[in-house]
């Protein structure tokens, strides 16, 4: 009687103290850490004037919009010394991060505009780094990290 009584002791101790039989939930939320397409997510990303917007659709064009504006409003400060005219489309690769940290990746750009604008990599480059902090993606309840790549007309006469 005396061995079965400290056998249960014992397998009730091994048991309990066991790391694997936790009965507490979680409260963390999973990390998702790969780069998600712009496109394929539940929840765009927003800045805070367009987060007021419901539609899809309406806040996917207002993040545009604004993030165009704010680039915009930044490359027009510069006055740029040209030899030929330039009318092109440059690709700029951004990637926000879950935290919504925007990061400029890459410049994608002709030839030509490489010769005649070397600065613009990095106008554009500090342009980014002066964009507030957004509302990260969201995509199945949790906040993603996506890359977005931005279209800009580069249009300068001589």
């Amino acid at each position: 009687m005396l061995f079965r009584v400290f056998s249960f002791v014992m397998l009730v101790m091994i048991i309990t103290s066991c790391d694997k039989f936790s009965f507490s939930k979680k409260k963390d939320l999973p990390q998702i850490d790969t780069i998600i397409d712009f496109t394929s997510v539940d929840t765009y990303p927003s800045f805070k004037e367009c987060d007021s917007l419901i539609d899809k659709e309406k806040k996917s064009i207002c993040f545009r919009n604004t993030i165009h504006q704010k680039i915009g409003e930044e490359l027009s400060k510069h006055s740029f010394k040209i030899k030929d005219s330039i009318d092109e489309t440059i690709l700029v690769d951004l990637i926000i991060n879950s935290d919504g940290k925007i990061t400029f990746e890459a410049l994608q750009s002709s030839e030509k505009i490489k010769k005649e604008l070397p600065e613009l990599d990095s106008i554009i480059h500090l342009s980014v780094d002066n964009l507030p902090t957004i509302f990260p993606a969201i995509k199945k309840r949790y906040k993603v990290t996506t890359k977005y790549q931005l279209p800009i007309r580069i249009k300068l006469q001589e």
